[in-house]
């Protein structure tokens, strides 16, 4: 296969149907094998997206609703096959195309960091100073009608072939910005590089797993919260992933892809202090180039960071770092699978409304 993938699937693009697809061989770690799966699929999308645009024929896919459940490290591993057809859908969904590829992402080498060091026992610590600066916010909640917005700058990693060559490369970083309604049915995506500049509708009959309603129902006490977030991750995790990382992994989706009321907010930084194997960093890098301090926790070979400011304890990014690799494994230590950074996080009026725009 000739192709070369302009980017690694956004978990946007995912659907909640992994977790009823089989498993396939277990050749490799979980964590690796979900990678090279998913450099197949890129690949497998890439294909479909020139083929749609040569034949004249424009994929019309449903859009796929995300679910902050199902995420790099916990999806099925066979998954990247079965859903290779589907996804094509993600990029020319209603409402916006990719200009016939004159928005496709650049790539540069590998992302790579310094890996900052892990303190298991400064953890909890942490954490409790960042869940009280979460609840001490001054943010407006949100009234019936209004929209979420929240812009950021993402990057992933990934391995890119010509021919008979392949590479480790990473995407240009590049804006994201995301709508959604507080009942998470409604919504809009503008991504630099994998949708037009009108981006494409997040609108489906499916609420949108993670959006303002749903957090604001959550239940406040820490134990009572991991224990549902415990339940959820299980119904969809690769059994190989161990539940405490399947766990982290979600709580961090929602603190990063929502807004979370400050109670809630607050409530998920004292449930991840009770995950087994969280560790704080003493320093870590956004996509933007902010340092700052760190929550996080390792699987098989990768450290996922939540990146907070050092002096307010703002959450500024998350961050997937390898930590760890065997000798013939493309990807080396301090490489930088994913990063990602905050820009903005505000209450709108209406769908695609930027912040201080006029109504």
């Amino acid at each position: 296969m000739n192709a070369s993938p302009s980017h690694r699937p956004h978990p946007a693009e995912w659907t909640e149907t992994q977790s009823l697809l089989p498993s396939a061989e277990r050749d490799l770690p979980a964590g690796r094998h979900q990678f090279h799966k998913e450099q197949m699929m890129a690949r497998i999308h890439e294909d479909l997206r020139t083929s749609s645009r040569t034949s004249g024929i424009s994929p019309v896919a449903p859009v796929k609703r995300s679910n902050p459940f199902l995420r790099r490290t916990v999806l099925l591993p066979a998954a990247a096959f079965a859903l290779a057809g589907a996804v094509v859908g993600g990029l020319a969904l209603t409402g916006g195309e990719t200009d016939g590829g004159k928005n496709a992402l650049g790539t540069r080498p590998a992302l790579t960091t310094s890996i900052g060091v892990a303190d298991p026992k400064g953890a909890p610590q942490l954490l409790e100073r960042i869940s009280l600066a979460a609840a001490d916010t001054s943010a407006p909640t949100p009234r019936k009608g209004q929209y979420i917005y929240i812009a950021s700058k993402t990057a992933d990693t990934y391995i890119k072939t010509e021919g008979d060559k392949s590479e480790v490369v990473s995407d240009e970083l590049h804006s994201r910005q995301v709508w959604n309604s507080l009942d998470g049915r409604d919504g809009w995506l503008i991504e630099a590089g994998k949708t037009s500049d009108k981006g494409i509708t997040l609108k489906g009959d499916t609420p949108l797993t993670g959006a303002y309603d749903a957090l604001a129902a959550l239940p406040t006490d820490p134990d009572t919260l991991l224990q549902q977030i415990y339940r959820q991750s299980d119904a969809v995790r690769d059994p190989e992933v161990p539940r405490d990382q399947a766990a982290f992994v979600a709580i961090g989706d929602l603190l990063t892809a929502s807004y979370p009321p400050a109670e809630v907010g607050a409530a998920l930084y004292k449930a991840a202090a009770k995950i087994p194997g969280v560790v704080a960093v003493n320093d870590a890098v956004d996509a933007t180039g902010r340092h700052g301090v760190a929550i996080a926790r390792e699987n098989d070979g990768e450290r996922i960071e939540w990146i907070f400011d050092k002096k307010t304890l703002r959450f500024l990014g998350e961050r997937i770092v390898v930590v760890k690799a065997a000798a013939d494994d493309p990807l080396k230590v301090g490489t930088v699978t994913h990063t990602s950074a905050i820009t903005e996080r505000a209450v709108v009026d209406a769908n695609k409304q930027l912040p201080g725009q006029a109504s």
